[in-house]
């Protein structure tokens, strides 16, 4: 695939048929403001040469991200990009893990270990222990 032809939504998916004919997906997660945006809104788009671009928006995608492994965001990453009350740095010194890495982790620039993964998954759940017990 070169390039996207056509795209569409479906809850909070995008969706978009390559110049091969495969349709690609990627998670609207990914795009808070895209994600937010109303019908009308998301239907005023430009197809540039190397991808689409919301001028009302302030949001691009890339054709190259549709090709992304990561178009479904990992439970770390789907918490912390549901939950932006809560800040990625301040969890990870809270629970004395790497800021920077975790934030790395959440941001798909590295993927933890499956152990790391089920580790930080305990720290989201003992945080929502916390919140329960208030």
């Amino acid at each position: 695939m070169n390039r996207i032809e056509t795209i569409w939504f479906d809850g909070e998916w995008i969706y978009g048929r390559g110049d091969d004919g495969v349709a690609y997906r990627q998670s609207l997660l990914w795009y808070k403001r895209l994600l937010e945006a109303s019908v009308p809104e998301r239907a005023r788009y430009e197809i540039s040469t190397i991808g689409i671009h919301w001028p009302e928006l302030d949001v691009d995608i890339s054709f190259e991200s549709f090709l992304y492994p990561e178009a479904e965001p990992s439970r770390i990453q789907r918490f912390f990009l549901t939950h932006e009350e809560i800040n990625v740095s301040g969890f990870a010194r809270k629970f004395g893990l790497n800021p920077s890495l975790l934030r790395s982790y959440v941001n798909g620039f590295k993927t933890p270990s499956k152990r790391k993964e089920e580790e930080i998954v305990r720290l989201i759940h003992r945080l929502g222990e916390e919140y329960a017990g208030v």
